[in-house]
């Protein structure tokens, strides 16, 4: 295992912010907002910012200070931290990130699961934590085949190997599928899932009000915002090249995101600049957008069929997300015992209210 997570030589910073000061920026459009894109304004700002003023080693050190270790499951490489319980009962769980997302979406929330008294949750329920980072994504090396192994089963053979008999599995995004399909493999083994998303059931006849309305909220979402999901599930490879190439490009892609899907009243996004650019810098130099774009494509051609969870399910249901599932669409293919609509927070929760998300994880965990 090597001693750093991440050392990015200053011969990559220096061509990193090269080609940022020299990008052939597009004529501008006549209309202003967001409604045709990332806002040129917007976009300017922050990569002036990381060409110029952000501070890249300091993140360097705050990622490498983090506890990583390496494992290999099924001859695949998996890269995870772990955040152990500061209690000798502490409970297992795995929490899984989404895209555009790394590991670090993850770690203001697995402290306050792991340690809960030193975030003023005294007595509560610990965890220990385990955090992978998804195949192909920042620090998980891309699987070579396709279709690749499903992340599930790595996920399962890496917390029985680290002595995981029994566990708990959160998500959200792309984690809340996987957690989904983990418990439905594993029902020996998952004592819960908790997720932020549930996806469709096999069973959709007679929906009622609440559910067609859910559905028209689907409907109309992908027709505004899900342009992007069509692309990496049909062409993944067009845009990779572009945003492999150009680190503005790959910002613009991934800022549209933070800006869309996060609870931001008047904001940019409801994250900080730093934590923007600390996740589009770890895109870039571990050059994984391409292989980020996989799950999307793996999904369209190798359909993974439907999922039906019998474990007990927690639903925790964000105003920002992208939608919000009634109840009684998820307890169609899920055991739901717990739902919450929470008070504000997006899709990205974990970074934008980590403290209302370990609280109903742990209201969670109380019923299984």
């Amino acid at each position: 295992m090597p001693d750093l997570l991440i050392a990015v030589p200053e011969s990559e910073l220096d061509d990193l912010r090269r080609r940022i000061r020299a990008t052939r920026w597009p004529r501008p459009w006549s209309m202003t907002g967001w409604g045709a894109g990332t806002e040129p304004n917007a976009l300017r700002r922050l990569a002036e910012r990381w060409a110029d003023r952000f501070d890249w080693r300091s993140q360097e050190r705050a990622i490498n200070a983090l506890p990583s270790s390496w494992a290999t499951v099924a001859g695949v490489t998996v890269q995870y931290l772990r955040f152990d319980g500061e209690t000798a009962d502490a409970t297992p769980i795995v929490l899984t990130h989404g895209w555009p997302s790394t590991f670090l979406e993850e770690v203001a929330l697995a402290k306050r699961l792991a340690r809960p008294s030193e975030y003023g949750a005294i007595g509560e329920r610990a965890f220990t934590v385990i955090v992978p980072s998804l195949p192909g994504f920042p620090f998980t090396p891309e699987q070579s085949n396709l279709p690749s192994i499903p992340t599930f089963e790595l996920w399962h053979g890496l917390m029985t190997g680290l002595g995981f008999g029994r566990y708990l599995a959160h998500g959200g995004d792309l984690g809340a599928g996987i957690s989904a399909r983990l418990a439905q493999a594993h029902p020996e083994a998952v004592a819960g899932i908790h997720v932020l998303a549930v996806g469709d059931p096999a069973d959709q006849s007679e929906p009622t009000q609440q559910e067609l309305a859910y559905l028209a909220q689907g409907e109309q979402w992908f027709a505004d915002e899900g342009g992007y999901e069509h692309l990496q599930r049909t062409r993944p490879l067009t845009p990779a090249y572009a945003l492999n190439d150009s680190p503005v490009g790959l910002l613009a892609w991934m800022l549209e995101k933070y800006r869309a899907w996060t609870d931001h009243g008047d904001q940019l996004s409801g994250l900080s600049d730093d934590l923007i650019l600390t996740q589009a810098s770890l895109y870039w130099f571990t050059g994984a957008i391409a292989a980020s774009f996989r799950p999307y494509w793996e999904h369209r051609h190798y359909p993974p069929g439907p999922v039906e969870v019998s474990v007990p399910t927690g639903l925790a249901v964000f105003p920002a997300d992208l939608v919000q599932p009634p109840r009684s669409w998820a307890e169609r293919n899920h055991n739901v015992v717990h739902y919450t609509k929470m008070p504000r927070g997006g899709h990205f929760a974990a970074l934008e209210e980590p403290d209302l998300l370990a609280t109903d994880i742990r209201k969670f965990a109380d019923l299984t």
